[in-house]
């Protein structure tokens, strides 16, 4: 699954939203969004997304014809409102284009095989956030020439409580050269979590950063996971020469 990157200085204002504009009744094509959000496939060649507050959007027109996403696949999405409530969604949209983003599951934990499994590598953490069942992680890394795909994931920090909500970030950089740094972003799924009925508990996930190891908290509710806010990349859709794929 290819994930572009960007480089360090190319992002002013990480976790914010730059919203349509939506003064009167009527929409703006010239109006636009960059967002995080979940696609849903209906078919092999029809989706819809919905936003981490809940909100669906209808494709009504689609200028990224690339993009097939799978069942639950976060995406970045640079789209225009054009109309609200149509045909049981809540808002018809114009897809400018679409970048899926690396989704995986949470890994198992593999005890004294972590390390050399998941790797010790360091990142440099610019931001977390958990939203739509989803906990996305923006992060830096020093990437060279060998063309090797890194390796990252989120782990349980205990092999033995399935009902642990502490986790692990893990970076294998498999001896990638550390040329120039660049970022990555991926998503992971919380589903597999158990149940937290109704109440809010703490998410802690630990980082091994250049830094030295840092943990962030993070507030999960399962039933109410509706962070409204999204990563803006690049509003351009610049990406770099050091294009890379994340696994």
């Amino acid at each position: 699954m290819r994930l572009f990157f960007v480089m360090l200085a190319a992002i002013a204002g990480m976790w914010t939203f730059q919203s349509c504009d939506n003064d009167d009744d009527s929409y703006s094509l010239g109006a636009f969004a960059v967002e995080i959000m979940t696609a849903q496939p209906i078919s092999e060649d029809s989706y819809y997304f919905i936003r981490d507050n809940g909100e669906t959007l209808w494709p009504l027109a689609n200028s990224d014809y690339r993009f097939s996403p799978q069942y639950r696949q976060r995406a970045q999405v640079n789209y225009t409102l054009l109309s609200d409530s149509i045909s049981g969604y809540s808002h018809g949209i114009k897809v400018n284009w679409v970048d899926e983003i690396l989704t995986k599951a949470i890994a198992p934990n593999l005890g004294e095989r972590n390390d050399s499994i998941y790797g010790t590598d360091p990142i440099k953490l610019l931001a977390v956030e958990a939203g739509g069942g989803f906990l996305d992680i923006l992060f830096g890394a020093n990437y060279g020439n060998s063309g090797e795909s890194h390796y990252v994931n989120l782990i349980p920090s205990s092999a033995n409580d399935s009902l642990s909500y502490d986790f692990e970030f893990r970076h294998n950089a498999y001896n990638d050269p550390p040329m120039v740094g660049a970022q990555g972003l991926v998503s992971f799924d919380l589903s597999s979590l158990p149940e937290t009925n109704g109440k809010t508990v703490t998410l802690r996930i630990k980082f091994h950063t250049f830094d030295g190891d840092v943990v962030r908290e993070i507030a999960y509710n399962s039933a109410k996971n509706t962070y409204t806010g999204s990563v803006l990349l690049s509003s351009s859709r610049e990406a770099s020469s050091l294009s890379r794929e994340l696994k």
